[in-house]
This record gives C-alpha cells, sequence and structure tokens, in this order.
C-alpha cells in the first residue's frame, strides 16, 4: 500500500494564495461599500461602489494573474507579457474614467473611494496570501511508501 502523493505546493503557491485572499478581500468591500455607500447616497452610491470595486479589484487583480501566467514563460516573453499588460490596464482605465464622466447616474465619491479602498484591501490581502504560504526552499524530498503493505 503506498501513501498518498505529496502535496507540497509549488513555486506558483504564493501566487494562487495571493489571487485568492485578493478576490476575498475584494468580495469583503463590495458587500461593505455598497452597504455603506447605498446608505449614505441611495442608487447613485450603489452605483458608485459597484463601478469603483470593479475598477479597483480588476487592476489589481489582474495583476498577480497575469505574473501567474507568465511565470511559466521565458523571462523575455514574461517581461513582455507583464509590461503589455500594465499598458493595457492603464488604457482601459483611462477610457473607462473618460467615458463615466459623462454620466451622473453614479456617486463619483463612492466610486473614488471605493477604488482607493479596492487598491489597499485587495493588494493587502494578496500581500497577506503571499506571506503566509510556505513554500519548499530545497530539493524535493523522496516520496515515502509503506513498505510492509506488500509483503505477506
Amino acid at each position: 500500500m503506498t501513501s498518498l502523493p505529496r502535496t507540497d505546493p509549488g513555486p506558483d503557491a504564493p501566487l494562487r494564495a495571493a489571487l485568492r485572499y485578493g478576490v476575498i478581500g475584494l468580495a469583503v468591500l463590495v458587500v461593505l461599500a455598497v452597504a455603506l455607500a447605498t446608505t449614505i447616497a441611495g442608487l447613485p452610491g450603489l452605483w458608485g461602489a459597484l463601478i469603483g470595486a470593479a475598477i479597483g479589484g480588476v487592476f489589481i487583480l489582474s495583476t498577480a494573474a497575469v505574473v501567474l501566467y507568465s511565470a511559466k514563460l521565458t523571462p523575455t516573453m514574461a517581461q513582455i507579457v507583464i509590461l503589455g499588460s500594465w499598458v493595457g490596464k492603464m488604457f482601459v482605465t483611462l477610457i473607462a474614467v473618460g467615458v463615466l464622466r459623462r454620466f451622473d447616474f453614479f456617486d463619483p465619491v463612492a466610486l473614488f473611494l471605493t477604488v482607493v479602498g479596492a487598491l489597499l484591501i485587495v493588494l493587502g490581502a494578496e500581500t497577506w496570501g503571499v506571506l503566509r504560504t510556505k513554500v519548499p526552499s530545497g530539493p524535493p524530498l523522496p516520496e515515502t511508501r509503506d513498505e510492509s503493505a506488500g509483503q505477506a
């Protein structure tokens, strides 16, 4: 009888934990920001909080996702992908803000505070996830087997 395979975390475990904790942090922020903004500013506050969480959350979470994806690429390709994603995020964010300036269905204060909150909370949650993840630093240990199970 053999034991279960080892489930040591791989080298990408910190980035996976960062994404997991970041999504959890964003979900908590959305609930709190929507409740608070809706209470204070009504329906425009609700829209401001939702749009702000989307802008801030996607901006930060996409960075961790792109770094996780590009870890499997060559260093040169990884740099190109990460730089390209950063330029793309800036471009999309500027367009989104430019388009949103024309509308007044949302509360701009709720949007701004939620974007700032998303940046701080999601980045903090991702950092917490990376710091809490234990990754082996040496060579992998050999798998252990139960030798007595095969003998009668």
